[in-house]
């Protein structure tokens, strides 16, 4: 299984053990989400993070379009078909379903950015805004499978 992490508010007057944190997991911006394995390590630095984050598990369907529509390569060019074919000599659903089972990782890719920046949602976040735990009806926190409507709804 794999988790999506996405920063929801912004960087600024942030603890150094924090920062550190954030620039660990590839978070440099609002709006930006990484795509982590689902492991005690990432869930003690997401847990360390949620007053800052929302996170949940990302279905295999959602990881696809999120690589196919935000995937960037070297040089901020869009991770195309073409561009898998010619550097794995496989297809993008292949290779979705690799990295999902864990077979490759994001770094395998030669030029992948491990990062995707996404737009802020359509509709905005939850009622409550992004000061407020999503289990209250706020935006951080954990959120199970609702991360992948957040994503749908952000790319």
């Amino acid at each position: 299984m794999k988790l999506a992490i996405i920063q929801v508010r912004g960087g600024t007057h942030l603890s150094p053990d924090v920062k550190k944190t954030f620039d660990l997991l590839n978070l440099r911006r609002k709006n930006s989400c990484v795509v982590v394995d689902n492991t005690p390590l990432y869930l003690g630095m997401a847990v360390k993070l949620k007053d800052y984050i929302t996170w949940g598990e990302i279905t295999e369907e959602t990881f696809k379009l999120l690589l196919e529509k935000r995937g960037r390569i070297a040089g901020n060019k869009i991770l195309t078909e073409e561009y898998v074919k010619k550097n794995l000599k496989t297809t993008l659903a292949d290779l979705t379903k690799s990295i999902f089972n864990r077979k490759l990782k994001l770094k395998d890719v030669p030029g992948l950015k491990r990062y995707f920046r996404l737009t802020p949602p359509k509709g905005g976040y939850e009622k409550q805004g992004i000061k407020k735990q999503y289990s209250i009806g706020g935006a951080l926190g954990y959120r199970k499978n609702g991360i992948n409507d957040l994503i749908k709804k952000m790319l």
